[in-house]
């Protein structure tokens, strides 16, 4: 499955706790990466500077659903789910 044109959940949705190029301590889960460009794609993909986290996400029809909304909400679930007690 390609990434959905326009998406960019997996960039806003999670949390990200390692330094990105533009925020050294991360972002917090539902701040858009300041690394998304105007059509919503990392301007990161494929480069040495890219999370990790990040470059583990990849599209699958559980996650994607039918659309970004559903997968903000299966990216949230996710987060709930693994957040530190």
């Amino acid at each position: 499955m390609e990434c959905r044109p326009g998406c960019g959940a997996c960039c806003t949705a999670p949390s990200i706790t390692t330094p990105i190029p533009g925020m050294p301590g991360g972002k917090p889960a539902g701040v858009r990466c300041v690394q998304l460009d105007e059509h919503e794609r990392c301007r990161l993909f494929g480069r040495p500077g890219r999370p990790a986290v990040c470059a583990s996400l990849m599209p699958a029809p559980d996650m994607c659903g039918d659309g970004r909304e559903h997968a903000m909400r299966w990216l949230g679930h996710l987060e709930d789910l693994t957040r530190p007690a």
